[in-house]
């Protein structure tokens, strides 16, 4: 089993704000997309790394040790670029959001460990009371001990995504918000990993400034 990842900075993060994507903000001494890069590239099941980037915004992300591709308009679509820029060699992959900069070495390693048998994905348990509304009032409570809360890296062998992408075609109003939904939509089972806080996305203000404030890794 040979892994590669690829790491979606394909987006422009409208909702931070800001003149440039924020896969280019600094943080903690370096860009966002960096923290992620670097930590693929130091994970020893890690064969090769593929960044999707916004393509006005390309040369901004060279980088001789990674592959660079261009994203597209939705998340899965810059994924499936990333996973077709992937060497031949590559017969299993990781997808990682870039805005998800503090994703751990043990994270790695365990969806690594679980790739060998089963697609898996990323998810921290719920810790909250979970309330079902509708119209503003509350309609039920949800058994929070089943609920999770979807991270990344999700991963599954390339020849079955690239698959299920061609399935897809039958589907054109079927816009899925991650690798998981794609495999879900064709009953392809996948085994959890349980991540942590750490790997929370940044996608506001308020996150970008708790992962400056936090002591980090």
């Amino acid at each position: 089993m040979e892994i590669g990842v690829v790491i979606t900075a394909g987006g422009l993060g409208k909702r931070l704000g800001g003149e440039i994507p924020k896969q280019l903000l600094e943080l903690r001494g370096k860009t966002m997309w960096r923290h992620s890069v670097d930590s693929f590239l130091r994970n020893k099941h890690i064969k090769a790394v593929v960044l999707t980037v916004p393509k006005e915004w390309q040369d901004h992300f060279a980088d001789s040790s990674i592959i660079v591709a261009t994203g597209g308009k939705e998340r899965w679509q810059s994924v499936k670029n990333g996973i077709e820029a992937l060497p031949q060699s590559i017969s299993h992959v990781m997808v990682h959001d870039g805005a998800r900069p503090f994703v751990s070495d043990d994270i790695i390693n365990s969806v690594a460990e679980a790739l060998e048998k089963n697609c898996c994905m990323v998810a921290k348990p719920v810790f909250d009371t979970v309330k079902i509304t509708e119209s503003g009032f509350v309609k039920n409570t949800i058994d929070r001990k089943s609920v999770w809360l979807a991270q990344t890296p999700q991963a599954a062998p390339v020849a079955l995504l690239k698959e299920l992408y061609k399935k897809m075609e039958g589907f054109p109003d079927f816009c899925p918000t991650d690798e998981a939904s794609i495999l879900e939509k064709f009953g392809v089972s996948i085994k959890i990993v349980e991540g942590n806080a750490q790997n929370d996305k940044i996608t506001t203000i308020e996150d970008m400034e708790k992962f400056l404030c936090s002591n980090g890794p």
